[in-house]
C-alpha cells in the first residue's frame, strides 16, 4: 500500500482549487443578454423579437442553485468569505487523504486471520511470518510484530502488540487534527466576518446621521452571508470527519481482535 503524503495532500489541494476555478469561469460566460449586447442592433432586434415570438424570454431566466451561491459569496465580504473557502478546501484535502489511507488500510481481517491461524496451526510460523509481510495495513503490522517475538515471553510479546497497535491508531488518526481544526475555524471566520459586517453597517448609519432601513437590512444581510456560509462548510466537513473516525474505529476494533486471537494462537503453540 501506497501511503498518502503530505505533497500528495498539497496535490489534492491544488486539484480542487483548479476545479473550482475552473467552475467559476465557466459560470462567468458571457450571460443571452450580454450576447445581444455586443451585435448589431438589427441582428439584437430580431433575436429578440424571435425569442419572444417563441414564447422565450431571455431576461426571465432563473439563476441555479450554484450562480446563487457565487452571488451571495461575492456578496459576503470576498475578504472573509476567502478565508471560509480556503478552510473548506483544506479541510475537503485532508478528508479525502485520510478517507483514501483508511479505505487502503482494510483489509478481510476474518479471511487473513484464518490463514494465519491454519498456518499457525500446521507448524508453519514462516509462512505465516511472510503472510504478514504480503498483506499491508495496521492488522497485518500488529501479527507481524507478534510472530516475529515468537518464543519470547508471553508478557513480553503482549507490551510489543499493545505498543505497535498505539502507533497504528496514531498512524490512522495522523491528520485529523487538521480537519477538526478547520472544522472549528470556519463558523469562527464566520462569526467574525459577522460582527465586523455590523461594525461597518453602524458606522454607515453614524456617517448618514439616520436609521435608514436600507443602509440596516443590507449591512444586516453582508453581515451574516459569512456566518451562513461558515456554517455550511463545518456541516460538510463534519460530515466527512464522521466517515473518518467509523473507519478508524473499526480498524481499531480489528486490531483489537486479530492482536487477542494471535496471542491466544501463540500461547497454545508455546
Amino acid at each position: 500500500m501506497k501511503k498518502l503524503t503530505a505533497t500528495s495532500c498539497c496535490k489534492l489541494m491544488v486539484a480542487l482549487v483548479f476545479f473550482l476555478c475552473c467552475s467559476l469561469a465557466l459560470q462567468a460566460a458571457p450571460a443571452p443578454a450580454d450576447t445581444l449586447a455586443g451585435m448589431d442592433d438589427s441582428l439584437a432586434v430580431a433575436l429578440t423579437d424571435s425569442l419572444g415570438a417563441a414564447g422565450i424570454d431571455e431576461t426571465d431566466e432563473q439563476p441555479g442553485m450554484y450562480q446563487m451561491l457565487k452571488t451571495k459569496f461575492i456578496e459576503g465580504n470576498a475578504s472573509f468569505m476567502s478565508l471560509v473557502a480556503l478552510a473548506l478546501i483544506l479541510g475537503l484535502a485532508f478528508c479525502i487523504e485520510r478517507i483514501i489511507f483508511l479505505t487502503l488500510s482494510e483489509i478481510d481481517t476474518r479471511r487473513f486471520m484464518d490463514d494465519l491461524e491454519k498456518n499457525i496451526a500446521e507448524g508453519k510460523p514462516d509462512e505465516a511470518l511472510q503472510l504478514c509481510r504480503q498483506t499491508e495495513g495496521p492488522v497485518a503490522a500488529i501479527c507481524r510484530q507478534a510472530l516475529e517475538h515468537r518464543g519470547e515471553d508471553t508478557g513480553h510479546i503482549e507490551r510489543i502488540v499493545t505498543s505497535e497497535g498505539n502507533l497504528q491508531v496514531a498512524n490512522l488518526e495522523k491528520g485529523c487534527s487538521w480537519i477538526t481544526l478547520c472544522i472549528t475555524m470556519a463558523p469562527s471566520l464566520g462569526f467574525l466576518g459577522t460582527v465586523i459586517g455590523m461594525v461597518m453597517a453602524f458606522d454607515r448609519i453614524q456617517q448618514a446621521g439616520d436609521i435608514s432601513p436600507t443602509i440596516v437590512a443590507g449591512g444586516m444581510k453582508v453581515a451574516l452571508i459569512t456566518t451562513i456560509f461558515g456554517i455550511i462548510v463545518a456541516l460538510i466537513l463534519q460530515l466527512f470527519y464522521n466517515v473518518i473516525l467509523s473507519k478508524i474505529d473499526r480498524l481499531t476494533e480489528d486490531m483489537e481482535h486479530a492482536g487477542m486471537r494471535l496471542l491466544d494462537l501463540l500461547k497454545q503453540n508455546n
